[in-house]
């Protein structure tokens, strides 16, 4: 797996993170939450797992978002007593039995597991497909710098918790969240044919969307949900919105 853990140790970890990110840092002691860190216009930065330990707070990031969620932390950082620092951990997951030490995947119950350590575990998922299935985004592929979390799912997923207080760009999110209706956002197509991640989508003629993660047949796709409500297209296949 292409992930990094950092880890935020110093007396104010948690204060430090619990004003910065969309979730409850207090819920990752001695478990694992979901979360995001936004910009302060509430766009995405980075998505990421927070595991609550006795003297550390470990981050699973995607590895090519490691640097910049690194970077961004230490901006913050000021005069709070935190350190942030890289690991040599291995994130394994799997969707079996989940072994010794593992911990339930936050976002969804058949997500299954993850692991952390000094070996890879590897129980051959196909990870897209259950990405697709469940409606789940991922960095890079369906969460851009663009992202309003909203969007991808982000309450669906439990990465985003209202009750929590202040965090960066909540301003923005907690107005999508009570002041409107979603017109956008990230849904599950069923295909008729062969298509590819990046393929515009029209409705009689009019641009929707845009098609992401393929998987047989069925995909993920960023819609303007007002035009998606019949049969779509792109230039290679017929598609319709299934959630």
């Amino acid at each position: 797996m292409n992930r990094t853990v950092l880890a935020l140790g110093g007396a104010d970890r948690v204060d430090f993170l619990q004003g910065l990110i969309t979730n409850d840092v207090t819920h990752a002691t001695g478990g694992i939450i979901y979360a995001a860190l936004l910009t302060p216009q509430g766009k995405f930065i980075a998505d990421f797992f927070v595991i609550g330990q006795p003297e550390t707070l470990l981050i699973d990031v995607a590895s090519d978002a490691a640097p910049a969620l690194a970077q961004r932390l230490t901006m913050y950082r000021l005069r709070a007593a935190v350190t942030i620092e890289q690991t040599d951990l291995i994130v394994s997951r799997g969707v079996g039995k989940m072994p010794t030490g593992g911990l339930a995947d936050p976002r969804h119950p058949d997500l299954g597991w993850r692991l952390y350590g000094n070996a890879a575990v590897d129980d051959n998922t196909d990870w897209d497909a259950l990405r697709v299935a469940l409606g789940v985004p991922e960095n890079g592929v369906e969460l851009t710098p663009e992202t309003y979390i909203l969007e991808a799912g982000f309450e669906r997923l439990n990465g985003v918790d209202f009750k929590k207080g202040c965090f960066v760009g909540q301003e923005i999110v907690a107005r999508m969240k009570h002041k409107t209706v979603l017109k956008k956002g990230l849904a599950r197509v069923q295909l008729d044919g062969p298509a590819h991640a990046g393929q515009d989508i029209t409705a009689d003629g009019k641009p929707v969307g845009v098609l992401h993660t393929v998987s047989g047949t069925e995909a993920l796709a960023y819609l303007r949900f007002d035009r998606a409500a019949g049969d779509m297209q792109t230039d290679t296949t017929t598609l319709r919105k299934l959630d």
